[in-house]
C-alpha cells in the first residue's frame, strides 16, 4: 500500500499486490511480544542516551484475511525504501507497533490493540514523556478514532490516507466502482459487489488481474468513462495508472467484500437511489447499473467506524490528491465534522502526486514533527 498500503504476502494462495513492501532490517533487534487481546507488538528503542523518552506508535494498513494467513508485522518499508522503525528511531523516538489481533476489518479491536501496546510499554520502560499515535490507510482510521477517543493515552496524532471523513462512504466508494465496472466490463469478474466467490480470491493473481488488465487496455475509452463517473483519479502524464487505479479498487472489492460483511453482520452497501453521471449516456447507465440494498441490520454496526470530529489532540493528516484507493475528499468531509472550537488541531497536509499513499520518508518526518511542534 507506500504505492498502495497493503500486505505484501499472500502465503500459497495468492499474491498480493502491496502498498508498503516487508519491513527492512533495523539497525538493532526490536523485542516481540504478546499482547493480552492476542496481536503481538515489536518495541524498539533507540540506544542508551539518544532516546528523548517520547514513544511513537503505528497502526498499519489492511490486510486480507485468508485461511493460512496470520496476522503480522505490515507497513514498515516506504516506497522509497525508508525504514519506518528506523526513522522514528533516528529522531530520537522509541516506535512499537501491533500485528493486530486479526487480518481483514480490524479498525475496532485494532483500537483496542493500540491501546495495550501502549500500557505494555509503560509497564515495561515506564510512562513515556510523550506519546503519539500514527497509522496509514486503515490505520490511519484506527489512528483517528484514537485521537479522538483516548485522551489519556496520547498527545498527538499523525493519520496518514486513512478513511476519516466517512467510513460508510469509502464502503460506497468500493462498491460504486464494482457495481460500475460489471456495467462497463460485464463478465469480466465474478461475483458482485456484494459477494464475492472464494475462487476469485484464489486465482486473483493468475486469472482475474491478467484478465481484468486485458480488457481495460484493450478497451481504453470504456475504462476513461468508468473512472470519470466513479471519480477514480489517475495521472493523465503515466496512462498506465488507469489500469493500475481499476486493480487496485478491484482489489479491494474482492478481497475485503466478504470480510466486512462478516465482521459487520451482513451487506453495508446500497446504490438504490444513486444517480451516477458523467457518461456518455446517464439515462441507459442508471437504467442498466446493478443495484443493491444494504442489510438493515448493519447500520449501527457501521457507526462504530465512523469518526465524530471531536479531536481530544492535535492531528496532522497526510494525503496525496490523486489517491485512488482512499480518495483525498476524506480531508475535506474530515474538516466539514469539526467543531470550530477544534479546526486550530487540525492540520492538513496534501501530497501533489497520485497513488495510495505514494509518500516518502522525508514527507512523512516533515509531518510526524509538525505534529509534535
Amino acid at each position: 500500500m507506500f504505492r498502495v498500503l497493503r500486505t505484501a504476502v499472500f502465503g500459497a494462495l495468492v499474491l498480493c499486490v502491496v502498498a508498503l513492501r516487508p519491513a527492512a532490517a533495523d539497525p538493532a533487534p526490536c523485542p516481540v511480544a504478546p499482547l493480552p487481546g492476542g496481536s503481538l507488538s515489536m518495541v524498539c528503542i533507540p540506544p542508551a542516551g539518544l532516546w528523548n523518552g517520547s514513544l511513537v506508535v503505528f497502526a498499519h494498513g489492511y490486510v486480507p484475511d485468508l485461511p493460512g494467513l496470520p496476522p503480522a508485522f505490515a507497513n514498515l518499508t516506504l516506497a522509497d525504501g525508508t525504514s519506518l522503525p528506523a526513522l522514528v528511531q533516528s529522531l530520537g523516538f522509541a516506535f512499537a507497533t501491533t500485528t493486530y489481533r486479526h487480518n481483514g476489518l480490524v479498525i475496532l479491536d485494532a483500537v483496542e490493540d493500540v491501546k495495550e501496546l501502549v500500557t505494555a510499554f509503560t509497564a515495561a520502560h515506564g510512562r513515556p514523556l510523550r506519546t503519539y499515535v500514527t497509522g496509514a490507510s486503515e490505520g490511519g482510521l484506527v489512528a483517528a478514532l484514537l485521537a479522538e477517543r483516548a485522551p489519556q493515552l496520547f498527545d498527538g496524532a499523525l493519520s496518514a490516507c486513512g478513511p476519516i471523513g466517512g467510513f460508510q462512504r469509502q464502503i460506497n466508494y468500493i462498491g460504486d466502482f464494482r457495481v460500475l465496472f460489471d456495467r462497463y466490463f460485464p463478465g469480466v469478474l465474478p461475483g458482485s459487489a456484494i459477494s464475492i466467490p472464494p475462487a476469485v480470491m484464489l486465482n486473483w493473481d493468475t486469472v482475474y488481474r491478467p484478465a481484468i488488465m486485458a480488457a481495460t487496455i484493450t478497451n481504453p475509452a470504456k475504462t476513461l468513462e468508468l473512472l470519470r463517473v466513479a471519480l477514480a483519479p489517475f495521472d493523465p502524464a503515466h496512462p498506465e495508472t488507469a489500469i493500475n487505479t481499476v486493480v487496485d479498487l478491484l482489489w479491494y472489492s474482492v478481497f475485503a467484500t466478504n470480510d466486512a460483511a462478516a465482521r459487520l453482520g451482513g451487506n453495508p452497501y446500497s446504490n438504490l437511489t444513486r444517480w451516477y453521471f458523467g457518461s456518455s449516456n446517464d439515462f441507459l447507465l442508471n437504467a442498466t447499473v446493478p443495484r443493491f440494498a444494504e442489510s438493515a441490520a448493519v447500520r449501527h454496526a457501521v457507526g462504530a467506524y465512523e469518526t465524530s470530529g471531536d479531536l481530544a489532540m492535535p492531528m496532522v493528516t497526510l494525503h496525496t490528491t490523486a489517491d485512488d484507493v482512499i480518495p483525498f475528499a476524506h480531508e475535506v468531509l474530515y474538516a466539514l465534522k469539526l467543531n470550530p472550537a477544534d479546526w486550530s488541531k487540525f492540520t492538513p497536509i496534501p501530497i501533489v502526486r497520485y497513488g495510495h499513499c505514494n509518500v516518502t520518508g522525508a514527507e512523512i518526518g516533515a509531518a510526524f514533527l509538525k505534529m509534535v511542534r
